[in-house]
C-alpha cells in the first residue's frame, strides 16, 4: 500500500514539484496539497494522510501552530518539518510542537523519499546539520542551575508555553498580555534560571540540562 503524503507549503512551486516527485514515486502517492496552516487544518483531519510535510514561514498561522493544532486531532500522522530554518530555535519549537522530523529544503529528492518511509515507519528523519545541532545544544554546558521554584506563577506560565513551542505573540495572545509585557517576563526569567537562550530555559525546565532530551522527545507525543 503506498503511504499517502499531504504537503503544506505556500510556494506554489515547491509545491508542485513535491507533487510530482511523491506521485512520480512507487509506493508514495500525493493525498492533498495546502497553501497555508488554516487550509490545512479544515482539511486534513478529514484527508488523514500518513505523513505530512510542513513548511515554518506559513501566511497567517505559523507551520509550528499548525502542527500543534493538528497533532491532536491527527494522532497517527506522522509531520516532517521541510524548511529553509536551520536555527536551534525553529527545531525545539517544532519537535515540542508535535513534529516527527526535520528536513531542510535543499534535502536531496531520494533522501526526502527515504525520509518519508523512515517516518513512516517510526523513525525520527534530521538532516545531519540538524541532529548535529540538536547533539550539541544538549552537549553544551550550561550555567550554574537557576530555580525555577524561585519564578512567579506567571513567569512558570510563560515557560510552560515557551516548552511547547509557543512563539512570544502566540504566548501574548493565549494569556491576554501585551506582547511587550510577555517580552519582560522571559527577560526576568532567563535572569531567574541564570540562562541566555530559549532553549536553555527549556532545557532547564523539561529536564535541567543535558539529560532532558527524552523530555523533549516525550512531551511532543
Amino acid at each position: 500500500m503506498s503511504i499517502s503524503v499531504s504537503i503544506v507549503e505556500d510556494d506554489a512551486g515547491v509545491r508542485s514539484s513535491l507533487a510530482k516527485l511523491i506521485d512520480s514515486s512507487p509506493g508514495y502517492r500525493c493525498l492533498s496539497q495546502h497553501p497555508t496552516a488554516e487550509s490545512a487544518m479544515q482539511e486534513l483531519p478529514k484527508a488523514n494522510p500518513d505523513v505530512i510535510l510542513m513548511d515554518i514561514n506559513l501566511p497567517g498561522l505559523s507551520g509550528v501552530e499548525c502542527v500543534r493544532r493538528l497533532k491532536p486531532v491527527l494522532p497517527a500522522t506522522q509531520i516532517i518539518m521541510l524548511t529553509v530554518y536551520q536555527n536551534t530555535e525553529h527545531i525545539f519549537n517544532a519537535l515540542a510542537a508535535g513534529a516527527t522530523g526535520y528536513l531542510l529544503k535543499q534535502t536531496p529528492p531520494a533522501e526526502l523519499l527515504s525520509a518519508i518511509h523512515e517516518v513512516h515507519g517510526g523513525g525520527s528523519p534530521m538532516s545531519s546539520h540538524i541532529a548535529r545541532k540538536i547533539v550539541q545544544s544538549f552537549q553544551k554546558p550550561l550555567p550554574a542551575a537557576g530555580n525555577t521554584d524561585n519564578l512567579s506563577p506567571r513567569e512558570s506560565e510563560v515557560l510552560d508555553l515557551l516548552a511547547k513551542g509557543y512563539l512570544y505573540k502566540e504566548i501574548a495572545d493565549k494569556m491576554g498580555l501585551s506582547y511587550a509585557t510577555v517580552h519582560t517576563h522571559i527577560r526576568h526569567i532567563y535572569e531567574k534560571l541564570h540562562v541566555r537562550s530559549r532553549t536553555e530555559a527549556v532545557a532547564r525546565h523539561l529536564g535541567h540540562g543535558r539529560g532532558s532530551f527524552q523530555s523533549v522527545a516525550g512531551h511532543r507525543r
